[in-house]
């Protein structure tokens, strides 16, 4: 049974809406900036790829001013995504799958001050605390808005959340348990505590005086990732229930690869990225010689852009030179388990016009990474099949490949 894209959101810090986001990862602009709310004065990195502009009362869900901002951002991405698939049927077989990294960290951050310092500490704390920071409040929040009652879960696979959400989705839908599932992965983890966290693993770029050219993945000079935050929802159907009822299609989910590095908890692994690669072809029914782009993880450390760089070049071989390859986090920073999603619905556009997006501020290459990863401007060029890659702390590996359906958009 094949499975297609008939919806896409997305909210980030390049751009809320698709058409925005796609204007900016186009044109190279990067949504990267000094980072506004947070003290960072003690802290070595201050940018982050925030979401600016966002305003939660507008969305038109009555209880969102009430939710987490990683549960807002979803809501936002989603209601994109559904009004343009138009999605509809029996409510029983509809489904929600997301992913997120942290959840609700910031509703958790924003009670520690009153419950450690405050006189009466626990007795004050948000009643809604619970319900706001559980990691599925972003998918039980779009159940209850839309009225859904079929399969509802949320994933959390550190960085590769949302693809893993994606992919999880397709899986439930090939095997008939739902006709269509709204999928994806959002994450806002720029409270104090979570970014002053992500500071001590000193993994984090330190250009704060130049946001813009702060990430640079497969380049000499990089030093590191940016952490930012968004959402991205993709609509996801049975094929046959899509055209009957004429909704857009984007692109088919032809594959999706899973798989663990079982070596360590952060240092990722050429053959377990190897493996997840492997698996998402051979699910596609796809050879290397069919893939015409990869979306990159592409963070800009030391340890991920070389080890993918390898992955890639063991499984295509002498073709890995001819393959272009990105990475939008070079925009976008690193949105954790909403960075996959996100990636994807990059993905999708790429499909639909025939763009590869550049990979910015790489100006000297590390001679150990040297495969084609489209530096600095876009590339027009026919594209018929994608694949995205995302990996995570945990070992968690996720490959999801994509094709051009025919009478496209």
């Amino acid at each position: 049974m094949k499975v297609v894209v008939t919806g896409l959101g997305v909210v980030s810090s390049a751009g809320i809406g698709k058409a925005s986001f796609w204007d900016s990862i186009r044109e190279g602009r990067s949504g990267v900036k000094t980072l506004e709310g947070v003290d960072t004065s003690r802290l070595k990195t201050r940018i982050a790829g925030q979401v600016t502009d966002f305003d939660p009362s507008a969305l038109s869900y009555s209880a969102a001013r009430n939710l987490d901002r990683f549960t807002q951002l979803a809501l936002k991405a989603c209601e994109e995504a559904v009004e343009e698939s138009g999605l509809s049927g029996d409510p029983g077989r509809l489904g929600v799958i997301l992913g997120t990294g942290v959840g609700g960290i910031g509703t958790i951050d924003d009670q520690q001050p009153a419950l450690h310092t405050h006189q009466r500490g626990p007795q004050i704390l948000h009643p809604l605390t619970v319900p706001k920071a559980m990691f599925n409040a972003a998918a039980g929040h779009i159940a209850i808005h839309y009225g859904i009652r079929g399969p509802n879960f949320t994933v959390s696979t550190a960085c590769s959340s949302g693809a893993s959400a994606i992919g999880e989705a397709v899986r439930l839908i090939r095997h008939g348990y739902a006709d269509a599932i709204i999928a994806g992965g959002t994450e806002a983890p720029l409270s104090y505590g979570m970014f002053a966290a992500w500071n001590a693993m000193r993994v984090m770029s330190v250009r704060n005086d130049d946001p813009a050219a702060a990430v640079r993945p497969f380049s000499k000079d990089r030093d590191g990732l940016v952490l930012s935050e968004g959402a991205a929802i993709v609509v996801l159907e049975r094929e046959d229930l899509a055209r009957k009822r004429g909704a857009p299609i984007y692109a088919e989910v032809t594959g999706y690869g899973c798989s663990n590095d079982g070596v360590h908890p952060t240092r990722p692994s050429v053959d377990g990225q190897v493996a997840a690669i492997r698996d998402a072809l051979r699910d596609a029914g796809m050879s290397v010689d069919e893939v015409d782009y990869i979306n990159a993880h592409g963070t800009a450390t030391t340890a991920n852009d070389v080890t993918e760089t390898k992955a890639i070049k063991q499984v295509l071989g002498d073709r890995a030179a001819k393959v272009p390859m990105s990475s939008i986090k070079s925009m976008l920073g690193h949105a954790l388990g909403a960075s996959g999603a996100i990636e994807f619905v990059s993905s999708c556009l790429s499909l639909r016009d025939g763009i590869v997006p550049p990979t910015v501020n790489l100006h000297t290459p590390d001679p150990d990474c040297d495969l084609d990863y489209v530096p600095n401007e876009a590339r027009e060029m026919p594209l018929n099949a994608i694949m995205s890659n995302t990996f995570a702390f945990g070992g968690c590996n996720v490959i999801l490949t994509l094709r051009k359906p025919e009478n496209t958009l």
